[in-house]
């Protein structure tokens, strides 16, 4: 379970396209926290089917692509990312990142200029990543070992502090 989430809009639409992908979630104690919507969401092992991200939903959910990228690779259908030519303007080139790193770890890509297509099914290897001193790639990168079938190094993996200083805390207690 993972507590004290905020749930504004942009994160519930995150919640939504993970249900859409066949995540079983369920929001629990919901209230306020800080004057926004909060709660507890506890997540259930699920096969996950795949999806596509395209249109207003690549706006919405530009931060989350390159970790939604690694649960694609792991779905059974992949994921297809339309309409996110966004992603080769933040910290990094967010689409060559997330292919480069998934690369090292086996699992195959297709870049296009404005987003990728990941198949599913794919097995993870162990491999030496690469944040690129970006936040978001950090993260991804953290989940991808998870899958991964031996241990990986994350090279640049303080990048996570920059807007999650807990994430590896919370990682290693869900990953339990």
């Amino acid at each position: 379970m993972v507590e004290g989430v905020g749930l504004n809009p942009t994160r519930s639409l995150l919640l939504d396209f993970l249900v859409s992908m066949g995540a079983r979630l369920q929001v629990q104690n919901l209230g306020a926290r800080n004057g926004e919507l909060a709660g507890d969401i506890l997540v259930r092992g699920s096969q996950l089917r795949g999806g596509v991200i395209e249109k207003a939903m690549t706006t919405a959910l530009i931060d989350e692509i390159p970790v939604l990228a690694v649960l694609g690779a792991a779905s059974r259908e992949g994921l297809q990312v339309r309409d996110a030519r966004e992603l080769r303007l933040k910290e990094t080139d967010r689409i060559a990142t997330v292919a480069e790193n998934l690369g090292r770890m086996g699992v195959s890509v297709e870049v296009r200029e404005d987003g990728f297509s990941v198949p599913g099914g794919q097995s993870f290897r162990a491999a030496r990543l690469d944040s690129f001193g970006d936040h978001r790639i950090a993260m991804a990168c953290a989940v991808a070992a998870l899958r991964a079938d031996g241990e990986s190094q994350i090279d640049g993996a303080e990048a996570a502090s920059v807007s999650f200083p807990e994430f590896f805390d919370m990682l290693r207690r869900l990953a339990v």
